[in-house]
C-alpha cells in the first residue's frame, strides 16, 4: 500500500510543478497581448498601465510613452499576429520572446522583460532582437 501511495505522489509532483511553471507564462502572455491590443486601439492610457513603475517613472505619462512606442517600436504600435516563444528566468526577472507581425506583414522578434508587482505582472522593458530568419 505504501508503495502505491509513494508512486502516486511521485506521479503528481511533476504535474504540479509543470502547472506552476505554466501559470506565469499564461499571465505574462495575457499582459503582453492586452498591451498589444491597447496599442492597436490607440489607447496609450491602457497600454501605459501594463508598464512597470520604473517605466512609468521614466516616461511620466501615457502620451510620452505612446509617442516613444510609435516612434521606436512601430511593429508594436501597429501589430498583427503574435506568437509567444521562449520564456526564461534571468537575473530575477522573466524574459518572454515574442514574434510580432507588423503592418506590412514583416515579422520581428522582441524580448519583453517582465516583473511581478503587488498589482500583477508588468512590462519592465522591451528590446528588438536580431531575427536570424530575416538576416536582421
Amino acid at each position: 500500500m505504501f508503495r502505491i501511495l509513494a508512486l502516486l505522489l511521485l506521479l503528481t509532483v511533476p504535474a504540479d510543478r509543470a502547472m506552476a511553471q505554466d501559470a506565469p507564462a499564461d499571465a505574462i502572455a495575457a499582459v503582453i497581448s492586452d498591451q498589444l491590443a491597447n496599442f492597436n486601439e490607440r489607447d496609450a492610457n491602457a497600454a501605459f498601465e501594463h508598464a512597470s513603475p520604473t517605466i512609468q517613472g521614466i516616461f511620466g505619462n501615457a502620451a510620452n510613452f505612446g509617442m516613444m512606442v510609435q516612434r521606436g517600436y512601430p511593429m508594436v504600435w501597429t501589430n498583427g499576429s503574435t506568437r509567444f516563444l521562449d520564456l526564461e528566468m534571468r537575473r530575477g526577472a522573466w524574459f518572454q520572446t515574442v514574434q510580432i507581425e507588423d503592418a506590412q506583414g514583416v515579422f520581428h522578434l522582441l524580448e519583453y522583460k517582465m516583473i511581478e508587482t503587488p498589482d500583477g505582472w508588468r512590462i519592465d522593458g522591451v528590446r528588438i532582437l536580431p531575427n536570424p530568419d530575416l538576416g536582421v
